[in-house]
């Protein structure tokens, strides 16, 4: 069969730049470590310039509104190209998103990861012109480890900072909280409950995902997890924020992270800053989360303050 169609070009192609080092750190062990990224942007027919050495005319260069994702894993390390195949439909709304890789718990302690975190968005402001990125418009999201470190940045403090691109700011402008676990001791109490089941993962405060996190003496963990929460941070820097948490989620429940979070933001007079949608029936980043109904609610989110 022979048959001419007209499929239109309203679609613009994406290209994928992977393995891209946003900071050199070192581990617990003094290790030396390159910490890496992968960008996902409208950036022209990438194949197409390989091939012919030109770009698709219809395409345009200017810079784009940037999304930080923040992977989450309890905090454990996980490959910074695993949520990416759920991403192209930020990257086909016109976003040039950021998929970073941080250091881990067993790589580091708290405050690592949240200075991993602020590096990555001082290199994207430091290199916004190469990536087609408009570095007044950064913002950030993540799932649940990662969405408490979204959380965090989205405080926009001055803690937590390193030298590497340290002419540039890590502020934020936006973030979407995915079930964060936004109060750290509240996280770690909920963890604790399964130690008297012998079937349990966990039988100590430092083993868990709280615990390893903040690591050090076990008998002031909880203490010092107190500067882990972004529930300790709220103030009138912070960013809109768009939670959104299951009601049957059993790791980190909705009462002890973003009920939390959302009432304390709602007392320091910040409300109309934030929503919290509670998605009925999602537990612990189940599939409910990433319905196109859902992506394009966190779509007009981040169009309502990075367009």
């Amino acid at each position: 069969m022979k048959k001419n169609i007209n499929p239109g070009n309203q679609r613009k192609s994406l290209t994928l730049i992977d393995n891209i080092v946003y900071s050199s750190q070192k581990d617990l062990h003094g290790n030396s470590m390159d910490l890496k990224m992968s960008i996902l942007l409208q950036n022209g027919n990438s194949e197409m310039k390989l091939a012919v050495g030109e770009d698709d005319p219809k395409e345009n260069h200017d810079p784009k509104p940037a999304l930080l994702w923040i992977p989450g894993g309890g905090w454990k390390g996980v490959d910074k190209n695993l949520m990416l195949g759920e991403m192209s439909q930020f990257a086909d709304a016109g976003y040039v998103i950021a998929s970073m890789y941080y250091r881990s718990s067993d790589e580091a302690h708290f405050p690592a990861q949240m200075i991993d975190v602020k590096t990555a968005i001082r290199f994207l402001r430091a290199n916004a012109a190469k990536y087609e990125i408009d570095p007044d418009r950064i913002g950030v999201f993540g799932r649940s480890a990662g969405g408490h470190l979204a959380a965090f940045a989205a405080m926009n403090t001055d803690t937590f900072e390193s030298e590497e691109w340290s002419g540039c700011s890590s502020k934020v402008n936006v973030c979407c909280n995915m079930f964060g676990p936004t109060d750290v001791v509240a996280l770690m109490n909920n963890e604790e409950k399964s130690f008297q089941n012998p079937n349990s993962r966990w039988h100590r405060i430092e083993d868990t995902h709280g615990g390893k996190l903040i690591g050090g003496d076990p008998s002031t963990i909880k203490e010092r997890a107190k500067s882990a929460s972004p529930v300790n941070y709220i103030n009138p820097d912070m960013s809109p924020m768009l939670i959104l948490h299951g009601d049957n989620d059993p790791l980190v429940p909705l009462e002890l992270s973003s009920d939390v979070l959302y009432s304390k933001i709602k007392e320091a007079g910040m409300e109309n800053r934030t929503d919290l949608y509670v998605l009925e029936g999602a537990g612990h980043g189940s599939r409910e989360f990433f319905q196109d109904s859902v992506k394009q609610l966190m779509i007009s989110f981040f169009d309502k303050h990075l367009k």
